[in-house]
């Protein structure tokens, strides 16, 4: 056994540290199928014409995280209390802790942007404007799926036989990116929804020598969004930007903290099995790509590709209050076929 291959087995072994300790009873797949059928169960019939849908409707892979007056699915705002509960369950079942955390905070975002935008208002900016969709009877022998989705938040599921078979595309965004006022709505002061995503990256970024960076940086800047928002598939371009089979020990280090804090927002099984399928595929195809400033504030742009995954994360626009580069967006998808879709 090699060194590469001894580190990449450590490596994972790191992570799969980082989330010991919690004690699931049931696997995510149960535990999404059991919270699913009580939310069905707790809706009118008028509800599950909005909530339920075939698992082959083409709205299945229609995503986007873009503000819209109208979505699939039913909206939170349209449910009673028991029933947001029962929603809410199904998202916590679906995320790891610090996924869900992430999920509610962008919510509750969006009260402070409607104090923040004020008159310029374009959107309703509603933390109850989010909508959920079972396609299919969720059934511990049935394939089903889930979304939910609304203003920077799209999270698509595919359970089959009570496992999780596909999990992407998976996309968060926040506005602002860090809450640095307070205007009596929303999260709390200094609340960060995507600081590991994004400190994490300048910490590689900043670890690369001269003629890594070099290779690293793809162009002086940022586009302004991630590629592809909306299509059912990943871009399937090529790789580009620094692979990981020429950075050192402490870079790629670095480099698998960057991608362990994208998969943690899943549950610890569907987490470290990202991990180990990244592993498994070979660390060294991994690409690191950055565009854009070295620094926060300034429009910045990374991505990390390889055989089995795409991350990418980008913050150029504005955020409510105008602040520069204070609006990021992040998704991962499976560069071998989002929605459970096998790619062409």
């Amino acid at each position: 056994m090699n060194r590469r291959t001894l580190l990449v087995l450590s490596l994972f072994a790191v992570v799969v540290s980082l989330g010991a300790g919690a004690l699931v009873m049931l696997s995510p797949g149960e535990q999404m199928t059991d919270a699913a059928s009580r939310f069905l169960a707790s809706l009118s019939d008028k509800q599950k014409e909005a909530a339920l849908m075939d698992f082959d409707d083409k709205q299945r892979v229609d995503w986007h995280f873009i503000p819209k007056k109208a979505r699939k699915g039913l909206k939170v705002g349209d449910m009673t209390d028991k029933q947001r509960r029962a929603a809410f369950s199904l998202l916590r079942a679906a995320l790891s802790e610090t996924g869900y955390t992430k999920a509610r905070t962008v919510m509750d975002l969006e009260g402070l942007v409607h104090v923040l935008e004020g008159d310029r208002r374009r959107w309703d900016r509603d933390p109850l404007k989010y909508y959920f969709t079972v396609f299919g009877q969720p059934d511990k022998k049935s394939k089903w799926g889930l979304s939910v989705e609304g203003h920077h938040l799209s999270l698509n599921f595919v359970i089959e036989n009570n496992e999780v078979v596909s999990h992407t595309p998976a996309f968060y965004g926040t506005n602002p990116n860090v809450v640095v006022m307070d205007v009596g709505k929303g999260p709390a002061m200094n609340t960060y929804v995507l600081e590991r995503e994004e400190i994490n990256a300048f910490d590689l970024l900043h670890a690369l020598n001269a003629d890594q960076k070099a290779k690293a940086i793809i162009a002086a800047k940022s586009p302004r969004d991630i590629r592809d928002a909306g299509s059912a598939q990943a871009p399937a371009d090529e790789k580009v930007g620094l692979p990981a089979s020429e950075m050192n020990e402490a870079q790629m280090h670095r480099l698998w903290y960057l991608i362990w804090s994208h998969a943690e927002n899943m549950p610890k099984p569907i987490a470290e099995a990202r991990m180990k399928e990244i592993a498994d595929a070979g660390m060294e195809k991994i690409h690191f790509a950055w565009a854009g400033a070295d620094k926060p504030g300034v429009g910045h742009y990374y991505r990390v590709q390889g055989p089995t995954f795409l991350i990418e994360f980008c913050n150029t626009q504005p955020d409510a209050a105008g602040n520069p580069a204070a609006h990021p967006h992040s998704v991962w998808r499976d560069m071998r076929g989002d929605f459970g879709i096998k790619r062409k």
